[in-house]
């Protein structure tokens, strides 16, 4: 359904609307319109922007994704709206968002937030898809997960009934976890997963993964990352979409800038011939920066190699 409406092949625009400072000088200069023709010159079809709440909450989240809805139908793009962090509940623990899911008044804030998306955003189903939350991280919150998120999609489908959908599941949106989540409420509610694996080469020397600082010059065959390697990581997600009539996005996946670049493509093609023979749509992290950008300056010499990959 996501290739059908030009949502297949994608870039993260990370650390612009999210995990970020949220000054004035970080939403209105981040990303700027040649990014946009940047992007589009590469040949993919879609952004996935990363959106927090309180950005929104202030209304200026809401002003720059107007502006990057009319530079996506400008350059010939479509965007996935991520909500990255909501009140009570962000996947990075040094947000200290706690309590969303079992609190009734955060999930209130949430479904509220989520109408009033969908109020301003719901009629554009040419462009734009919604995601849900960004990467739900224990176990325990499956069944609580679960219950909300078709409660929030109830709510939009009031305002939004044609709207594409798409709900992750714990672990970080990890897709041996996708088993685990109810099946979709409708043909336009999609599975969502996320796949930095192994975690040991995609994030070598990431200096928020304590076992990793320092661990770099991994290479991509010790990683062990073959087409066989992902093929069996994703088959619960494909055997959960099979079984629920559903379909899967993979809303990031990457290599740390700490990882040689030339070992970065090797591990791009392979998880890219996996994506393909499934059919399944993705949007690589992230556009610059962040760690993983694919714009920064180190990869002049692959960049060209790895936008085939995307």
């Amino acid at each position: 359904m996501l290739k059908k409406m030009g949502i297949y092949r994608g870039i993260n625009l990370g650390g612009w609307l999210s995990q970020c400072d949220y000054s004035d000088e970080r939403l209105n200069e981040f990303i700027k319109e040649e990014d946009f023709a940047r992007i589009a010159s590469w040949k993919v079809d879609h952004v996935r922007i990363p959106v927090d709440y309180n950005v929104l909450d202030d209304g200026r989240g809401y002003q720059k994704l107007d502006w990057a809805a009319d530079m996506c139908r400008k350059y010939g793009l479509k965007m996935v709206l991520d909500l990255h962090k909501t009140a009570g509940f962000s996947f990075d623990v040094g947000e200290k968002e706690t309590g969303f899911f079992d609190s009734e008044s955060y999930q209130e804030r949430f479904y509220a937030l989520w109408e009033n998306i969908a109020r301003r955003y719901g009629q554009m189903t040419d462009l734009m898809a919604f995601e849900l939350l960004n990467e739900v991280t224990d176990q325990s919150f499956i069944d609580a997960w679960n219950r909300i998120s078709h409660e929030a999609i109830r709510r939009i489908r009031a305002i939004a009934p044609e709207m594409i959908i798409l709900v992750g599941s714990y672990h970080n949106n990890s897709a041996p976890a996708v088993k685990d989540l109810a099946a979709p409420c409708d043909d336009k509610c999609l599975y969502n997963f996320h796949c930095y694996d192994p975690l040991f080469f995609t994030h070598q020397g990431a200096g928020w993964v304590p076992e990793l600082i320092g661990k770099t010059g991994i290479t991509y065959e010790e990683s062990g990352a073959t087409e066989a390697f992902f093929e069996k990581h994703f088959a619960p997600a494909l055997e959960a979409a099979e079984r629920n009539h559903t379909t899967l996005y993979c809303g990031e996946y990457g290599v740390i800038d700490q990882a040689a670049p030339e070992e970065a493509v090797k591990w791009l093609k392979a998880i890219n011939a996996v994506f393909e023979k499934h059919g399944i749509a993705r949007a690589m992290w992230s556009y610059k920066q962040m760690d993983f950008g694919l714009s920064d300056a180190r990869l002049d010499g692959v960049r060209d190699e790895m936008v085939k990959y995307l």
